[in-house]
């Protein structure tokens, strides 16, 4: 009797078991299907979203649309699901790649705006640089030569076309700046003394902790020293068109989505329309744009050029964004897929600085040129 009271007790407790689990299960569905519309998706979208959580073994399915670390898990799946897909374009994986991709990236983007927003000049760097805006006269460079607690040292601003004297004491000026990762920044002051500080003649200006933040980033930007090949760009060029010749040998200092910064020789020019090549995980991508700023090295004779890219082909730019998250394979060896492979890659670093350009190609020559300009 005992046994069969035993036996009864153990089944109920697993009924009920069953239907809390079955009750919880669809509660956690129902959580996720909402959870995706709020955040933009669409039912076929979130039903792919499902099986890649599943086959992710994530816990809480509905976290992926909060949780970056989730959601990553999700895309490093389809990113492999897509490497191994003989039919990617037929599937729309490559849409819904590119759908998670924006969405990572704007979990990212919140969270930076969050951790590396500033509101005051008292937390601005030393060596940070500055563009100061005189009204009516123009606009200077300086840097920070020293941030104390009463006021802001910044050295005398410079402008190469106005040669005049300018007198600095009591003038309203406009301070902006730009920081990595973050925004750009403005604010107006005044300039309360003309002093020498660290033996740099400097102003000495009153701080500001209402700073106006503009520009956000449009992108994220990873770090990437790599041999890459540059070439004018001419009037019928697409985005994503791949050269089949060895370009002028540049290097990589960054790559986002939407552009790409850049080493050359030579001091090259804003507004020039180039097109800038290279290879990630042996798979060749080709950025088509417009130099957007440059920063000049009159000592080795250098330029890091900033391109602001025309919108890649949807396959090219997931390929781009999964370097950018770090989920492409960590034995990228720079094979350029190109004619001379191997030698371009390898001499592309190390006669960087000689300013040497392939005499025999008429149009590496004549981009040296239109650089050296």
């Amino acid at each position: 009797m005992f046994t069969v009271v035993f036996i009864l007790i153990i089944l109920t407790l697993a009924i009920l078991y069953i239907k809390q689990a079955k009750k919880e299960s669809q509660g956690n569905w129902v959580q996720f299907y909402a959870k995706g519309k709020e955040a933009g998706f669409s039912i076929k979208e979130m039903e792919q979203l499902r099986k890649m959580a599943m086959g992710s073994h994530i816990e809480n399915p509905a976290s992926i649309f909060h949780s970056q670390k989730q959601l990553e898990i999700c895309i490093k799946y389809l990113v492999r699901t897509v490497r191994m897909s003989q039919d990617a374009e037929e599937v729309g994986l490559h849409d819904l790649l590119s759908r998670l991709f924006d969405y990572v990236k704007k979990l990212e983007m919140e969270s930076i705006d969050v951790k590396s927003s500033i509101t005051s000049s008292r937390q601005m760097d030393e060596g940070h640089l500055l563009k100061i805006l005189v009204p009516g006269t123009g606009v200077f460079k300086a840097e920070v030569v020293k941030n104390s607690v009463s006021n802001l040292i910044i050295s005398r601003p410079v402008n190469s076309k106005v040669t005049s004297a300018m007198q600095w004491l009591g003038l309203t000026i406009s301070v902006y700046f730009w920081r990595d990762d973050d925004a750009g920044y403005v604010f107006d002051t005044e300039v309360i003394d003309e002093v020498f500080s660290k033996g740099i003649s400097s102003l000495k200006i009153q701080h500001c902790d209402s700073l106006f933040r503009t520009q956000r980033r449009k992108s994220l930007r990873v770090k990437l020293r790599k041999p890459a090949f540059l070439y004018l760009a001419s009037s019928d060029d697409l985005p994503g068109r791949i050269e089949k010749l060895p370009g002028l040998n540049c290097i990589l200092d960054d790559i986002s989505d939407t552009g790409c910064a850049f080493n050359v020789n030579g001091k090259a020019a804003e507004g020039l329309r180039l097109k800038v090549q290279f290879a990630l995980d042996r798979v060749p991508v080709c950025m088509l744009g417009t130099v957007r700023s440059v920063e000049y090295d009159g000592a080795a004779d250098v330029s890091l050029v900033r391109m602001e890219a025309d919108p890649l082909p949807m396959d090219m730019r997931n390929h781009v964004m999964s370097e950018v998250f770090q989920m492409l394979p960590d034995d990228d060896d720079d094979e350029l897929p190109f004619r001379e492979v191997e030698e371009a890659a390898d001499i592309a670093i190390t006669n960087f600085g000689n300013n040497t350009p392939n005499e025999n190609d008429e149009h590496i020559a004549e981009l040296q040129e239109v650089i050296n300009e």
